[in-house]
């Protein structure tokens, strides 16, 4: 086409574009931690093997072959969150179903940007494990991405898309102008017999918002700095105006639109440019899928190879693997487990490995159990004492280099995977594991003195359980001090929507004011919004329910000075069983603070729970009520009958001291 071989000469294609597999290496190591015991200064870090989608079937096939030899396979996953509110958080307080449910919308919500690996093969000549670091890096983030201007680059002669109403003289002024700029570029290109970069860079038509460039061989403006609206516009000025001008939205490689006006020598040459537009969107498209599916073969390889897979405080990562390769989160945390050990039958938690081993947890009693600190206390540098690291480690960055390892980029995927799967070879040594006999055929799960260990996870660090994923059950962690009293889950009220300058422990007060001072066992702040109340008594749960309802439908003296008052204040406090807490946690909703989830969640006629003993015709507390003395541990009833205007000041100051007495007196007659 004429134009095309106007431009043919002047082009000239771009350098080849060459992706590396970078061998990175630290430049520095960070100081010791002041608790002691931690990273000496090392020259350079381990190197990490960056694993793109440019160099990932290269890769693969290097791993396939590292993983085969491998004795376990550290790894890690770097997300792009943990929780999406304060409150979705793990608690003590929290019963196991709602645990992994707050977990499952962490796995479900949050994407994973970098997925570690790190094969441990022992060599026998070395008496040394060598590890392989490797990691995807931000591989996940972006599989889901759909563009959603794929039919924008639709020819203007199609006659799609509806006009923009010009409501304002700037609207006006704007179609005019462009018109006229439109109209100018074109007749250039028309005039010029050759459109070269000297046209392409002259001060009429190159400006920061009209930018001439080439596309496909093509003379094109990028249209920079528009908004929406003036892009609409602008659109509609070229259907209306220009059948050779063509507006075309295309997407650069992280996924940002780049917007052109492009000339077309006829109409077959516009049909020609948009068939290579739609292609390159195609092309773009089945290259993320295949890159989805390249990191799936990742998954799928230590899956069929049915190595041990080793990490630290692992639930989460496992659950994000389960997420993103697998399939939806099942509902119900029995589930989860049993589905995921079908797919990696042995999995190692270093975490759970240190609060087992009484030796490890004497040594460490005093240190934090994260993995940067397991690591540099089980791990020192070869300049240290080598007491702690009975297990000799080497790294090795490609088949002939190998190096000693020291601190490098923590909360990189591939480095935590490789200090994961360090620390576990500490680990079993302090369980008298030895690997000088160890075969690349050995199942090292097998092992009589690790197997006990193998598949059993704390599900979060403050849980005081462990997680056996071959049955689906927990059991208590008889390592774990807990800083609450047992939960016992019916015994337990939900509170929320108080008045924000309440505390937990002005709640627990006002509750204990009625019910006895041993009443309350354990109060939890979820957030500033909401706690949890744990009774001492079953029946306490519907006594304190009943009388919050029954004071809200009460207008009188009583319902004002009344201990709970503190709590009721306001109008918007409202409270639940542990039940709702659960629905609650389970929704998709996230709202920052759990009132305004609560609320989100649940209509208010949802949430309370039902006073069965109590009609319409009990709207007043005072109603046919006795007045009580409160005496010691009992109770002596004076009754009388009679209306509101009866009420005497030592009523009220019998209320003020035994709320309850009045409430239970009240309750017994109907």
């Amino acid at each position: 086409m004429q134009c095309r071989r106007r431009l043919a000469p002047l082009l000239r294609a771009p350098p080849p574009r060459i992706l590396l597999a970078r061998l990175l290496s630290a430049s520095h190591s960070p100081p010791p931690p002041s608790g002691g015991g931690g990273d000496g200064a090392a020259a350079s870090g381990v190197a990490v093997k960056q694993v793109t989608r440019g160099n990932l079937a290269e890769a693969l096939e290097e791993l396939r072959a590292r993983v085969r030899d491998a004795a376990f396979v550290g790894l890690d996953l770097e997300m792009s969150g943990v929780t999406s509110a304060p409150w979705r958080d793990t608690f003590e307080l929290d019963r196991a179903d709602v645990r992994y449910l707050k977990l499952r919308d962490s796995a479900q919500r949050f994407a994973a940007l970098q997925l570690g690996i790190c094969p441990f093969r022992w060599d026998p000549a070395k008496s040394a494990f060598v590890a392989h670091p490797a990691q995807e890096e931000e591989a996940l983030e972006k599989l889901n991405v759909l563009h959603h201007d794929a039919m924008s680059a639709s020819p203007n002669t199609s006659g799609e898309g509806e006009d923009a109403p010009l409501k304002s003289t700037a609207d006006l002024l704007f179609t005019e102008r462009m018109k006229i700029r439109f109209s100018e570029w074109r007749d250039a290109i028309r005039s010029n017999s050759r459109v070269d970069n000297n046209f392409l860079g002259s001060n009429k038509f190159g400006t920061d918002q009209f930018q001439t460039v080439f596309f496909k061989m093509r003379p094109a403006v990028m249209l920079n700095g528009f908004t929406s609206h003036q892009l609409k516009l602008i659109q509609q000025v070229l259907r209306k105006n220009f059948k050779d001008l063509m507006y075309v939205c295309t997407f650069g490689e992280d996924d940002t639109s780049e917007k052109r006006v492009v000339y077309t020598d006829n109409s077959d040459d516009s049909i020609l440019l948009m068939k290579d537009v739609q292609q390159d969107l195609l092309t773009s498209r089945k290259a993320k899928v295949e890159s989805a599916i390249g990191i799936r073969h990742v998954i799928d390889l230590l899956a069929s190879e049915r190595k041990l897979i080793v990490g630290h405080s692992c639930f989460l990562d496992i659950a994000q693997v389960y997420s993103k390769f697998i399939g939806p989160l099942p509902s119900s945390m029995k589930d989860f487990s049993l589905g995921i050990n079908k797919i990696f039958p042995h999995i190692a938690d270093t975490r759970h490995l240190m609060s087992a081993n009484d030796v490890v947890q004497y040594l460490m009693r005093q240190k934090s159990k994260s993995l940067s600190s397991a690591f540099s206390f089980l791990c020192p540098t070869a300049a240290e004492s080598s007491t702690r690291s009975p297990v000799k480690i080497e790294v090795e960055a490609d088949e002939t280099t190998l190096s000693c390892f020291a601190s490098g980029a923590k909360h990189e995927a591939g480095y935590d995977a490789f200090m994961t799967g360090s620390v576990f070879a500490q680990l079993c040594a302090h369980l008298d594991i030895n690997f000088e006999h160890l075969t690349p055929k050995e199942n090292l799960a097998r092992n009589n003195k690790l197997q006990k260990y193998i598949n059993h996870l704390s599900p979060s660090f403050n849980s005081g359980t462990v997680l056996d994923l071959s049955t689906g059950t927990e059991r208590p962690d008889t390592g774990y001090k807990s800083r609450y009293p047992a939960a016992v889950y019916d015994n337990v009220v939900l509170i929320w929507g108080f008045q924000s300058e309440l505390r937990a422990k002005d709640i627990k007060d006002s509750i204990c004011k009625v019910f006895g001072p041993a009443s309350v066992t354990t109060i939890f702040s979820i957030d500033r919004t909401a706690v949890l109340v744990q009774f001492s008594k079953q029946e306490s749960v519907n006594d304190f329910l009943d009388l919050k309802a029954t004071l809200e439908r009460t207008d009188s003296a009583i319902s004002v000075l009344h201990p709970l008052s503190t709590i009721l204040q306001g109008g918007k406090t409202r409270a639940a069983n542990y039940e709702t807490y659960r629905d609650i946690c389970n929704s998709s909703v996230s709202k920052y603070f759990f009132a305004d989830q609560a609320e989100a969640v649940c209509p208010a006629s949802n949430t309370e729970l039902k006073c069965e003993n109590l009609d319409a015709g009990d709207a007043h507390l005072d109603e046919t009520t006795n007045a009580s003395v409160h005496q010691g541990e009992g109770a002596k009833y004076t009754s009388k009958n009679r209306d509101n205007s009866d009420i005497s000041c030592q009523d009220i100051l019998d209320v003020l001291q035994d709320g309850k007495t009045l409430f239970s007196k009240r309750i017994n007659q109907t």
